[in-house]
């Protein structure tokens, strides 16, 4: 028997039926073991030992591999393909050689880089033995990680009370928003026009020019500032016979892009499905470790952790015999298309991602995936094919269209499709631009036009513009900064995103991502007093080196031994540093964004409360907020908020709203470590009763009426008029709600608490059970059939089974039978139903323990 270990579940029982009884595939469940999170884990005094120790979880997965080792003739490595996969199966290696289990047994290490079955045996045919580089690649990366976090984060904590703390690659990502959310802040619009002419040949065909050259200058974008300069040039253009006076027609070649690599897969996933970079990583683990395709259980994608563009040459001799086969010779280029990366520091050492079989076209595929998964391979798909036909032939043309007096000169472009080739097939999305007005008609098509014929003038228009500030980062154009810059890998920038957003640097609004007030204080304080170690040019030097340690041309320990020399005598020089420093540097540099500028541009900083006071950044317990320099004579406080006077920060002190006329109890509003509030009582009281303004509320507009009424929440609304039962409205913990039935709904955001009537509560519950589903019935086979409203559609389920509607049911109306002939349908189309347990019943314990494990198999996806 030889044992096999690979890391994930999933990956194991598709490569269990792969290899047969004499072999027991087992997995490890991401990494068994990892270093303590606490002080002397990483000892530099010591030569850089490192005390690592099993992670929590993962003593249940060891056992089981050390248990299938008795008895064993070979013990076969079979992780990921990369320093990740290499890390885990030396961490599995070395915990079985502490107790001796591998003595005089052979070990071998096989890496594939797609789950195959011909990919599979094959690996086995080629073992080698553990990558010593890899390993020290990723001990010092570890160690590296370690040592900033363990740090910085203390000195953090000392110096910024309520800060979370540093990584070393994402404080670099998190200064990259905030930087471009300091030039959104600090971009001054600015006023420009353009002017388009309506024109049309003798034949009576229209087309639309627009200005290039005015009294013989060339025009910029910005040249024309005001209306009365626009209306100039009208009139110039106006005041004289327009006529052709040069086209120019040229053919252009269009070349497809390369296929995709973890990064360009992230970015496209987000522009043209919305995802993001973890879920587009979490769908991509599972195209890649297995489907079930009817017959077999496959991989459809090769791994998806890769930063090289070149396809393997079997790959592009099967992709041109597709494409041949599918498009007709024409569309197969003479040469194969060869791919070299452009990106900062790229390893290249694995294929680009592509799927495991070019014949599995999408549609084929589309009834063994679930909706995400279907268009993430349909987009694999696509981009792979494109990859390697014929480029697109455009024909581009552009006239210059000239008055008499030659003063004033029209440009049109226009551009006809002569061949489409790979564009037949896929088209490359881009971010969006800085600006909202390019002024590209280049897609437009002309009339057919010669030289120094003469043209009628129709309607001549300017058009008033405001420059707009640079986007604030997506997840696509935050990992294409990234990339370009040679901050993190292909395996890091998925997670560098997410630890930004639940330590709440950032959050994501519509898609963008904005950075808190809390980011900014962090990015600040390091960019202040850690500059060096959170500059993009020293992050990328690191990679490089951690590359050169993977590559053998650079000692670990040499590597970590000259980085901690200057860390540590930064970490020193920061102990006479007091909090006053640091409040007066980001007093200074971040006034513009917590303080609005009078008409001289001087910041407003006198206190509302006493009129003499200056306002600035204090800390507390709960972090940074604005107090007066007055304190403790004056109390006045508010918390952070933008320059702008964003609503959830607008200034708030301690205030006597009025007094409760059934209780007469005084009523105030007052400020919290976690936002305003109001109070009924006095303010010694032990337990006054409380109640938090709801998110987004103005403070500063609350009055008593209104007060009373958060005071008095949840309130009874009325009772549904079709059961009798009534109808609460309230604030919890995660916003507004109405209670119905013990069943609990979000109340939108346009929707007040406080004064929300019957009637839209009614219809907002309607909705509700809407999207929740209702019983249609039992089941013949057990179990019940609901049919729910979906993200794409309603939909009918049974044990998870799901059968679309389509256009020929309606929801209101689909019948138990109509429901149960479709999902026979869907199931005789492969797939599947959650199986009726046939074992005894898993104690609660065993239960618990089952998620636990299935929490830390997730563990090298999320990576």
């Amino acid at each position: 028997m030889k044992v096999v270990v690979v890391e994930s579940p999933a990956k194991a029982k598709t490569i269990n039926r792969y290899l047969g009884d004499d072999f027991k595939v087992l997995a490890s469940y991401g990494h068994v073991c990892d270093l303590p999170s606490k002080d002397g884990s990483v000892l530099p005094d010591n030569d850089f030992e490192m005390k690592w120790q099993v992670s929590t979880g993962s003593e249940k997965h060891l056992k089981d591999i050390i248990s299938a080792l008795k008895g064993a003739d070979k013990l076969i490595l079979a992780t990921d393909p990369d320093r990740e996969g290499e890390a885990i199966s030396w961490h599995v290696l070395e915990q079985l050689k502490t107790k001796k289990l591998v003595d005089g047994l052979p070990v071998e290490r096989v890496v594939f880089n797609e789950v195959t079955k011909s990919a599979i045996l094959q690996a086995m045919e080629q073992p080698r033995q553990l990558d010593e580089e890899l390993i020290n690649a990723y001990r010092a990366r570890r160690a590296l990680d370690y040592l900033v976090g363990f740090s910085i984060s203390p000195v953090l904590w000392r110096k910024l009370p309520g800060s979370k703390s540093a990584g070393r690659v994402q404080s670099v990502a998190l200064r990259l928003v905030c930087e471009r959310e300091a030039e959104i802040e600090a971009f001054q619009s600015q006023e420009y026009w353009s002017i388009e002419a309506e024109l049309s040949k003798s034949d009576g065909r229209q087309f639309t020019a627009r200005l290039t050259q005015l009294d013989g200058q060339k025009l910029d974008r910005l040249d024309v500032k005001t209306e009365a300069e626009a209306q100039a040039a009208v009139d110039k253009i106006l005041a004289s016979e327009l006529s052709v006076s040069a086209v120019e027609t040229k053919r252009v070649k269009r070349n497809p892009q390369p296929p995709f690599t973890t990064s360009t897969l992230q970015q496209e996933a987000s522009r043209k499905l919305g995802f993001s970079a973890s879920r587009t990583m979490q769908i991509a683990q599972k195209l890649y470790e297995g489907i079930n395709i009817g017959s077999e259980t496959t991989g459809l994608i090769t791994y998806m952790r890769t930063d090289g563009v070149q396809l393997g040459a079997e790959a592009i001799g099967t992709i041109r015999d597709d494409i041949g086969s599918r498009f007709g010779a024409r569309y197969v280029p003479e040469k194969p298309r060869v791919y070299k990366t452009k990106a900062a520091n790229a390893q290249e050492a694995h294929e680009a991602i592509r799927p495991t079989a070019i014949e599995r076209d999408p549609k084929a595929m589309q009834a063994y995936l679930d909706h995400d998964q279907f268009r993430l391979y349909e987009l694999i798909w696509k981009r792979t094919i494109a990859s390697q036909m014929q480029s697109a032939e455009l024909d581009q043309t552009g006239v210059d269209i000239t008055n008499q007096s030659g003063d004033a000169v029209l440009r049109a472009n226009g551009q006809v499709m002569v061949f489409d080739g790979f564009l037949s097939v896929y088209r490359e999305s881009v971010d969006d631009s800085s600006e909202a007005d390019s002024g590209d008609d280049s897609g437009k098509l002309l009339p057919e036009m010669t030289e120094g014929e003469s043209l009628a003038t129709g309607a001549v228009t300017p058009e008033q513009h405001f420059t707009q500030p640079p986007p604030r980062f997506t997840d696509a154009s935050l990992v294409k900064r990234m990339e370009e810059l040679g901050i993190g890998r292909p395996s890091t920038y998925a997670s560098i995103i997410q630890v930004l957003q639940q330590r709440n640097y950032v959050i994501k609004d519509k898609g963008r991502f904005i950075p808190e007030d809390r980011g900014r204080l962090v990015s600040t304080f390091l960019g202040n007093f850690f500059d060096r170690y959170v500059e993009y040019n020293f992050t990328a030097r690191l990679e490089t080196q951690l590359d050169d340690v993977s590559a053998g041309k650079l000692d670990w320990k040499q590597l970590l031994a000259a980085f901690w020399r200057d860390f540590k005598a930064a970490i020193d020089g920061t102990k006479d540093l007091t909090i006053t420093n640091v409040l007066d540097v980001l007093d200074e540099e971040l006034g513009p964004h917590f303080f609005n500028a009078d008409d001289n541009g001087a910041l407003i900083r006198t206190c509302p409360n006493c009129a003499n006071g200056r306002l600035g950044l204090k800390l507390g317990k709960f972090g940074a907020f604005v107090g007066c320099s007055n304190y403790p004579e004056c109390k006045f406080t508010r918390q952070l908020s933008n320059a702008d006077g964003d609503s959830a920060g607008a200034a708030v002190t301690d205030t006597e709203l009025g007094v409760d006329p059934a209780t007469e109890l005084p009523v105030f509003l007052r400020n919290g470590p976690y936002g305003p509030y109001v109070q009924i009582g006095d303010p010694e009281t032990k337990k006054p009763k409380r109640a938090s303004l709801p998110k987004g509320a103005d403070a500063s507009q609350l009055d008593l009426q209104a007060a009373l009424g958060l005071l008095a929440l949840p309130r009874d609304i009325e009772t549904h008029p079709e059961t009798g039962d009534m109808i609460q409205a309230g604030i919890g913990r995660f916003g507004p709600y109405l209670k119905y039935q013990g069943r609990y709904t979000s109340l939108p955001s346009e929707d007040d608490v406080l004064t929300v009537g019957i009637n839209r509560a009614v219809d907002l519950l309607a909705e509700s059970a809407k999207k929740a589903g209702r019983l249609l019935g039992d089941h013949p086979n057990g179990g019940q059939v609901h049919v729910k409203a979906g993200r794409f559609g309603p939909y009918v389920e049974h044990n998870k089974l799901r059968a679309t509607l389509g256009k020929a049911h309606d929801m209101a109306e689909i019948t138990l039978e109509t429901a149960l002939e479709l999902l026979a349908a869907k199931l005789a189309k492969g797939g599947t139903t959650k199986k009726a347990a046939s074992k005894k019943p898993a104690s609660k314990k065993s239960a618990t323990k089952k998620t636990a494990t299935k929490k830390s198999a997730s563990k090298k996806a999320a990576s």
